[in-house]
């Protein structure tokens, strides 16, 4: 998979004012499904954590005002969305929406999002590196594994989210029919 080395882009405050008074059960009700979705895909990737599975992770997208809960116990795994993050995780990782998908999923280097201070990574640093190896290892996708789950209207929201994270979102950053690159 290719690493982005595309700048991260948070959500504008205007749509983390938008999205503050909505309730979280829908989401909650969709992240589980895509858990359960990658538990059938991938039902070692758990496993994979070692003696680091049962622990509790807590991803706080600095761009959206809610948070998650990820519990990695090798049976029953589980995800919360919470409007703030409870005490007592095992580690905190913070950042905007799409530095913590890109980092799940591949797409972007997770030590440079953590030197570059894009990402904020709190708690116990092995079982952070332990879950995106155990992700990494089980090669999952999680914008896949999620958009599945919405059929024909998924795929094409997967590709217009991919359009954009690779900052490919106007028309100035395409290339012209025939045109080749200078280097």
């Amino acid at each position: 998979m290719t690493t982005l080395h595309a700048p991260v882009v948070a959500f504008p405050p205007f749509v983390s004012a938008a999205l503050r008074p909505l309730p979280l059960h829908p989401l909650q009700f969709f992240l589980s499904a895509v858990l359960r979705r990658i538990v059938r895909q991938h039902p070692r990737m758990f496993e994979r954590l070692g003696h680091y599975a049962g622990k509790r992770y807590g991803l706080a997208p600095s761009d959206l005002p809610f948070g998650f809960v990820l519990d990695t116990a090798p049976v029953g795994p589980g995800i919360a969305v919470v409007r703030s993050l409870p005490a007592g995780l095992d580690a905190t990782i913070s950042g905007p929406l799409q530095a913590l998908l890109g980092m799940a999923s591949g797409a972007y280097d997770g030590d440079a999002l953590f030197f570059s201070r894009t990402i904020v990574v709190e708690g116990d640093i092995e079982a952070v590196l332990a879950l995106r190896n155990a992700i990494d290892d089980a090669g999952v996708d999680i914008l896949r594994e999620g958009t599945a789950l919405l059929g024909p209207l998924g795929r094409l929201g997967e590709a217009l989210l991919r359009h954009q994270r690779r900052g490919d979102t106007g028309a100035g950053n395409r290339k012209r029919q025939g045109a080749s690159s200078w280097n």
